[in-house]
Order: C-alpha cells, then sequence, then structure tokens
C-alpha cells in the first residue's frame, strides 16, 4: 500500500511537470492540459481514485496545500500598490467584485435551487480571476498594453481578496450548521481568532525576518514551517479558522515596513506551482461527470450569467470615470477566466462542509469545475478574433528589455523613453535600480527568470531583450529563457572577450549569439568608456549627412546602437552592421576619442567655412571693385560721348551760319 502511494504521488508529480511545460509549449493555460489529465486519469480511465488511494490523508494533503496557495496569495496583496495601478483595477477589485458575487450568488440560488449560503459561498469562490490563467492568454492575444496590464493586475490582487471572501463566507456557513452555539457568538470569536492571531503571527514573524534573526539558508524554510504551525494551531484553537489565520498572516506581511519578502515569495511561488498543478490533478480526478452533467441547464445558466451578464455589469460599472474606450470595456468584458485556486478551495470546502452534512455541499465542485471549462476554454479560443474585431491588438512590439541597470543602459533607456519607445530595466543591484526610478525609468527589481518576474513582470509591449550586465553565471540564464518566450533572433547579448579556464568557457552556440553592437563590444568595454566620459547622442541621417558623413566626423571609434525609422521600429544594432539607411535617428555611444575627433573636425569644417567666408568676401570686393571700375568707365563713355556730340552740334550751327 505505501508503495502504491509513494508510486502515484511521484506520478502525480511527474505528470505536473509535463502539463506545466505542454501549457508553456502550446502557449495556453497550464489548466488545460492539467484538467485533461485528471479528467482521463479519473472518471475516464478510472486509474487514478485519490479517495480510494490516500483515504484519510487525502484532507490533510489538499488542506495543507490550499493554506500554502493563500498564504502565497496573501504576500502579494500590498494595498499602496493597488492604486499605483490606476483607477481602473481598484474599481474591479472593489465595487467589480461585490457586482460579480451579488450577480453569480443570485443565479445560482434561482437557477439551480441552491441554498443563500452555499450561493453566496459559489458565487464567492468564483470572483477570482488567477493570473496563472490570465498570463498565457495574453501571450497569445496580445492585446494593447493598457488592456494587458489591466487584465494581469485584476488577477495577482483580486486573488487573496477573493480568497479571503470565501473564507469569511464559509466561516459563516460552518459556525452557523452547528445549531449548539449562538451564530453570532461562534462567527465572532472565529473572525476575532483569525484576525487577531493571524495579525500577531504576520507581525512576530515580520520581526524576525526584518531584525534577521535567522541565518539566511533559513528564512524560506522558516516562514513556511511557521504558517503550518500557525495553521494548525489556528484549527486547534478554533475549528475551520486556519485558512483565515494564514491569510491575514500573508497580508500582514505583505503590508510591514522594513521586510524584504522577494526571496520569500519567490520560493513559496516555486512551491505553489507545484502544490497547485498536484491538487488540479487530484481534484480533476475526483471529479464526478455525472454530478456536471446534472447540473443540466441550470448550471449552463449560471455559466452563461457568469460570462454575459456579470463580467460587462462589472467592467462597465468600474469604468466609469476611467479613459478607456467602448471598444476597451468591450473587450475586457470577454477576459474573466477563472482558475486553479478557485478549483483547489472549492474542492477543501466541499470535503469539510459535506462532513458537516451542509445540503447541497456535493454540487459546489462540479459546477466550480464547470465554469472554469467553460470561461478558459471559450475564452482562450474566441479572444484573439474578439480583439481582432474590436482593433484592440497591439502592433508588433518595439520595447526593450534590458537585463543590467548600468549608467549606460540608463542612459540609453532614457532616451528611447524620450522617443516613445517602451523600456524596462531588469536588475539585482538595488543602487542601479534606484537610480533608474529617479530617471522615471520602469524597472523591475530582482531576477528576471524567477517565478515573481514571470508574474509581476510587465513584458506588454516588449520584443526583444538586451543582456547588458556584468553579471557573468546569470546572462546565459536570462538569455536561454528568453528565447524560449520571444524566440533566439530577439534575444541580444554583448561579446565576453575575457578568456577563463575550460570550465567557465561558453558553449559556441551561445557565443554566435553575443554579437549586440558588434562582435568587438563587450560590458567592460562599455563600462570602461562610460567611465572615461563617453556619451549617447541620437543623430539624423540623412541625403546630406549620410552614415559616410557620421564616420567622417566621429571616426571609426564611433559606436552604433539602436536606430529608429520613420514607421516607429526599432532595429537593435548587431554583428557587423555596417549599412544604415537615411532617414533614421541612431543612437550611438561616442566615445572621448569620438567626440575629440568631431571637435577636430568641427574645427576643420569650421575653418573650412572661414576660408569659404574669406574667400566669398573677398570675391564680392573684387566683384564690387569691378562694377565700380565699369561703372567708372561707362560713365567716362557717357561724358566723351555727349562732348563728341556737342562738338558736333556746334560744329554744324557753325556751318549754318557761315551759310
Amino acid at each position: 500500500m505505501v508503495e502504491h502511494i509513494t508510486g502515484m504521488l511521484a506520478l502525480i508529480g511527474v505528470l505536473s511537470l509535463f502539463c506545466q511545460w505542454l501549457g508553456w509549449k502550446l502557449r495556453l493555460p497550464a489548466i488545460l492540459p492539467l484538467l485533461l489529465c485528471g479528467l482521463t486519469l479519473g472518471p475516464g480511465l478510472g486509474f487514478l481514485n485519490p479517495d480510494a488511494i490516500f483515504g484519510d490523508l487525502l484532507f490533510p494533503i489538499i488542506s495543507l496545500g490550499v493554506a500554502v496557495i493563500l498564504f502565497e496569495g496573501a504576500l502579494t496583496l500590498n494595498f499602496k500598490e493597488i492604486k499605483d495601478h490606476g483607477r481602473m483595477v481598484t474599481h474591479l477589485v472593489t465595487i467589480g467584485t461585490v457586482i460579480t458575487w451579488a450577480c453569480i450568488s443570485t443565479a445560482t440560488f434561482y437557477l439551480l435551487d441552491f441554498s443563500w449560503e452555499i450561493a453566496l459561498l459559489f458565487g464567492a469562490l468564483v470572483v477570482v480571476t488567477g493570473p496563472t490563467v490570465i498570463v498565457p492568454m495574453l501571450r497569445s492575444v496580445r492585446p494593447k498594453s493598457q488592456l494587458a496590464s489591466i487584465l494581469r493586475w485584476e488577477g495577482i490582487v483580486i486573488d487573496p481578496i477573493g480568497a479571503l471572501l470565501a473564507v469569511l463566507v464559509f466561516e459563516y456557513i460552518t459556525v452557523a450548521s452547528d445549531q449548539t452555539t449562538h451564530v453570532l457568538y461562534a462567527l465572532g470569536s472565529m473572525l476575532s481568532l483569525g484576525l487577531g492571531l493571524g495579525a500577531v503571527a504576520g507581525y512576530l514573524t515580520g520581526q524576525i525576518l526584518r531584525h534577521n534573526l535567522l541565518p539566511h539558508y533559513l528564512r524560506n524554510t522558516a516562514v513556511l514551517t511557521l504558517m503550518l504551525g500557525i495553521f494548525v494551531g489556528s484549527n486547534l484553537l478554533q475549528e475551520e479558522s486556519g485558512l483565515l489565520t494564514v491569510t491575514v498572516m500573508g497580508i500582514w506581511l505583505a503590508n510591514m515596513r522594513g521586510v524584504d519578502i522577494a526571496e520569500i515569495l519567490e520560493f513559496k511561488e516555486t512551491l505553489t506551482v507545484l502544490l497547485i498543478s498536484a491538487l488540479f490533478i487530484l481534484l480533476a480526478a475526483r471529479l464526478d461527470s455525472n454530478a456536471m452533467l446534472g447540473l443540466g441547464w441550470g448550471g449552463l445558466g449560471v455559466l452563461a450569467v457568469t460570462m454575459l451578464l456579470a463580467r460587462p455589469l462589472s467592467i462597465w460599472a468600474s469604468g466609469i470615470g476611467t479613459s478607456l474606450s467602448k471598444a476597451d470595456k468591450w473587450f475586457l468584458c470577454w477576459i474573466a477566466p477563472r482558475g486553479i485556486v478557485a478549483a483547489a478551495v472549492s474542492s477543501l470546502f466541499a470535503i469539510k462542509l459535506e462532513a458537516n452534512n451542509v445540503q447541497g455541499a456535493d454540487a459546489i465542485v462540479p459546477l466550480v469545475f464547470l465554469i472554469i471549462i467553460g470561461t478558459v476554454v471559450v475564452q482562450s479560443l474566441t479572444a484573439g478574433r474578439w480583439a481582432r474585431f474590436l482593433g484592440v491588438k497591439a502592433d508588433s512590439a518595439q520595447g526593450l528589455l534590458i537585463f543590467g541597470a548600468s549608467k549606460f543602459s540608463r542612459e540609453l533607456a532614457k532616451i528611447l523613453k524620450a522617443k516613445d519607445v517602451k523600456v524596462l530595466l531588469a536588475d539585482n543591484n538595488w543602487d542601479n535600480i534606484r537610480l533608474a526610478r529617479m530617471d522615471n525609468i520602469p524597472v523591475y527589481f530582482g531576477n528576471p527568470v524567477s517565478e515573481h518576474a514571470e508574474t509581476y513582470m510587465d513584458l506588454t509591449g516588449i520584443g526583444r531583450v538586451l543582456i547588458i550586465s556584468p553579471y557573468r553565471q546569470l546572462n546565459p540564464l536570462v538569455s536561454f529563457h528568453f528565447q524560449d518566450f520571444f524566440g533566439a533572433k530577439k534575444v541580444f547579448g554583448l561579446n565576453n572577450t575575457e578568456v577563463g579556464s575550460a570550465r567557465h568557457q561558453l558553449s559556441e552556440s551561445y557565443k554566435q549569439r553575443l554579437c549586440l553592437f558588434g562582435d568587438a563590444v563587450s560590458y567592460a568595454k562599455i563600462a570602461s568608456l562610460m567611465a572615461k566620459g563617453a556619451q549617447l547622442k541620437v543623430t539624423n541621417l540623412t541625403e546630406n549627412f549620410s552614415f559616410e558623413h557620421f564616420r567622417k566626423r566621429y571616426g571609426e571609434t564611433a559606436i552604433p546602437l539602436v536606430y529608429l525609422t520613420k514607421e516607429g521600429k526599432v532595429v537593435v544594432v548587431s554583428g557587423n552592421d555596417t549599412v544604415f539607411p537615411n532617414g533614421i535617428e541612431l543612437i550611438s555611444l561616442l566615445p572621448i576619442e569620438a567626440l575629440e575627433e568631431a571637435k577636430v573636425q568641427q574645427a576643420i569644417a569650421e575653418r573650412e567655412a572661414q576660408e569659404k567666408a574669406a574667400e566669398s568676401a573677398l570675391a564680392k570686393v573684387k566683384a564690387e571693385e569691378e562694377a565700380e571700375r565699369l561703372k567708372l568707365e561707362t560713365a567716362q563713355a557717357d561724358v566723351a560721348t555727349e562732348d563728341n556730340t556737342a562738338d558736333a552740334l556746334q560744329a554744324v550751327d557753325e556751318t549754318l551760319v557761315k551759310n
């Protein structure tokens, strides 16, 4: 039996990894292959029966997994950041959540004859739009950056809010089902314990992290262990209060000043990916297909209300006072896929409510899965066509992600930003990130290939990656990661001219891609030039001032970097590019030698101009003198002519007198 359980756990782990990889490869939400895998192994083939295999262990496994998922989601809820993502996101996670909850709960009550308690619980479970589902969908649809940003941050922020709402409703149902105690008293004690213990646990954990009372290598493990301990302890003190406690604990840590949770969050997200994948296979395998079919037209009606009524009402009400167009709002109305968190939490709640003999609890999970399948499948297949019909698809991405926020990268980013090109700087160095923020440059602080970056680093409008960092060990990882994301031809790295030992040598295939700004340009060279006073300059290349004139003025030491076409395209200089068309804006790095050469050429040009001006002035003087001479000669000739005429007339007169 033990060997069987071990084998099944290993199989689920392997299948989870495969489904995640398949979703990434096909640019689809991972939930689709996970769902298909669970349904095939469970109801389809009957190979995987979680209840029979794990028995009494199933509930603790799901319970601890959901606790970790809710805690990780709560760590992302920073109240100060909500307002930074615009009025639309703020309205969606507040007004929109209430509207969606009310519409779905009402539809569930009337169409499926659920009790108000179960209907409200179901409505709270499906208000969440998970980022794990939305992000892959946005990659394939590619809407305008503003719309993509709204959808991403809505999914991130509403995740813990929806979970907290569902937990509160669940707590109420739990205490209301117990006839031995007063409902308000039991609910009050549960909320007091959950909120109070969660806040105290979050504060104490934050103090431990703030004062570095644990060694660095124990921080992640310690926080996870403390969270699980608080979860179990809260449930022992007050049954079913653990989920609320860990959710509040995570929210408190996320909003506590002076506490760095970046590494903890990254660790939790990695763990959550595995837990979510495994849980979803298990939960899909437990799904009773007959129960889903038994929902009938009522279930389809709830799905229709969720997609065609609740979401549009939420969007149009939340969009009041925003700058979104009608086309933008209609697109947002159609994109609201439900994710894995709703399935995991609903399954856990259903198990607990069934144990308490709550009527209608057995129908929660099939209905949640129906909503998940309907929203994900339908919206994934139609979102692209809908975006094209509305005209909200983004143009080809011209933005740049620059890994490494050195002085050179910051200066390049400022120029590109001034030219309305989207730029995002990513770096592990806080000093570089701080200086970039002072220049109002969008930044990401952390490892750009981490799970945290996968969720929080906004790549909408980004089409290429420039690796300009001194981190020799991390640069190849970043390169290979984004080659899978954008394609090999869209990722550029600087050449590494340093020769090290054989174990530190890079592969030939990788070195062939290290041609950013030219084969002879390395990070060390750029850093040295910037330290010596090199400058970045924008030059308009025209028919009167072509690239040949540019070379003549600045010499061979000038390094072309990027150029912008009249059509708004951004072209990154790589390899030995020597041909640059006219009608572009060329951004180049000018070393001291190039600047001195430009001064020399300018002095020569000024001298030549002065000489030409002097020659022109001399020629003008000569021309004026010649004109005066000709004028004088003409005047003298006129005088002589007049004299001759007068003499002739006098002679005629004298002749006449004589006659």
